[in-house]
């Protein structure tokens, strides 16, 4: 059964088809520039040569036009009849509380993603429109929608509550959610299977380092606690999202810098983190070259990421009193080999042991610890298109 994954963006989409007999993936594109000058799409197959179209897409739907016309392509593409695809798994951020799982997407769902865009106002409307595209395209498919939320479903109310008057939570929804979910359920499942123990025997903490990142503790298979809330923005010192701050801090701003609620909001997501405090650039590359070059600040911005990282790392031993394993994903986690070893730097106190030339790697799927270590460290590359599809298959064969 092939299946089409689709992630939307405001005026992008990344999609990939998979061949869900060996989970295989028959071929991967990007579109870009949805609705805005310069429209492009960007398809890999294996064994073909990469495609490129430059033309015109007003919307989604033109654009994701232009997957299934690709897909079906005879030089390019990898099916012959758009029949050939029997089901549609779409990236959803949020599904609030009620989602704990992946569904079959309706009208009650399309309902509840509209009603959760002012919980994410800058993803979920643009995942809605990819859903309705694919229905207007594709009026018979069955859909599916994952979570980013829903893994983080299963933690307690110790953990998502905030010392906020509890009617704000009742009547407003306000609470830690956590994001990244897809990808923290996938290479915490992959290295129990690594380990060959069940998930549900061990404790994980997975560490999901991109411009984005984020933290998670994953006991008895369950994500127990993870280091965004309510936004994306708390948390780790991410590529260009400040992470924790004083929250007294904003009105500071607000009062003593004349800024707007919306300039403070900017300010927080856009201009801070290793960005801000290394005035370089959001990219680590970057940054790790001008560190090298004697660049203190851009030194500076790497010893607080790291910390951060080490220390949510503390915290979830703590919380689930004991770890057996800590894996590194997403493209920082996958390729950083100075950023893992910084990062287990004097853990050797729980029973990590970094082994230094088996960290030397970079985007492979290994075990980077010793052989003696009591803590298993791994780098697995995340795969949450494999994820989406997986839970996809599930919910309509």
């Amino acid at each position: 059964m092939n299946i089409l994954v689709i992630n939307c963006g405001s005026s992008s989409l990344k999609y990939q088809l998979i061949d869900m007999k060996n989970e295989l993936s028959l071929a991967q594109g990007l579109v870009e520039r949805i609705g805005i000058e310069g429209s492009a799409l960007t398809q890999k197959v294996n064994g073909k040569d990469k495609f490129e179209l430059k033309v015109a897409m007003k919307d989604h739907k033109d654009g994701i036009s232009h997957v299934i016309d690709s897909l079906l392509d005879e030089d390019h593409g990898v099916i012959k009849d758009v029949s050939e695809i029997k089901a549609v798994g779409h990236r959803v951020v949020h599904g609030g509380e009620k989602y704990s799982k992946s569904v079959i997407i309706d009208d009650e769902v399309m309902k509840d993603l509209v009603e959760f865009s002012s919980l994410a106002p800058l993803h979920n409307p643009p995942n809605i429109i990819g859903i309705n595209a694919v229905r207007t395209l594709m009026p018979d498919i069955k859909m599916v929608a994952v979570f980013d939320t829903a893994f983080h479903q299963t933690m307690p109310e110790k953990a998502f509550l905030y010392g906020l008057p509890y009617e704000l939570y009742e009547e407003d929804n306000i609470r830690r959610y956590g994001f990244h979910g897809t990808s923290h359920r996938y290479v915490a499942e992959r290295a129990a299977e690594m380990i060959g123990k069940p998930l549900e025997d061990l404790k994980i903490i997975t560490c999901h380092l991109g411009n984005g990142a984020s933290v998670t503790a994953v006991d008895k298979a369950k994500s127990v606690d993870t280091s965004m809330g309510f936004t994306p923005l708390e948390g780790l010192v991410m590529g260009t999202r400040c992470g924790d701050i004083d929250p007294a801090i904003i009105p500071y701003l607000m009062d003593n810098k004349g800024l707007s609620s919306s300039e403070v909001s900017d300010l927080m997501n856009k201009d801070s983190g290793v960005l801000g405090i290394s005035g370089v650039s959001s990219d680590f590359r970057d940054i790790e070259g001008a560190a090298d070059k004697g660049n203190k600040r851009a030194q500076m911005a790497l010893d607080v990421f790291h910390y951060r990282v080490k220390k949510y790392i503390g915290e979830y031993v703590a919380a689930m009193n004991g770890v057996d394993a800590i894996v590194f994903t997403a493209g920082v986690g996958e390729n950083g080999v100075e950023t893992r070893e910084e990062i287990t730097k004097d853990l050797e106190y729980l029973g990590v042991e970094l082994d230094k030339d088996r960290n030397n790697v970079r985007s492979k799927e290994t075990l980077i610890s010793k052989d003696s270590s009591k803590v298993k460290v791994f780098v697995i590359p995340t795969d949450e298109e494999l994820m989406i599809a997986r839970d996809t298959l599930e919910l309509v064969k």
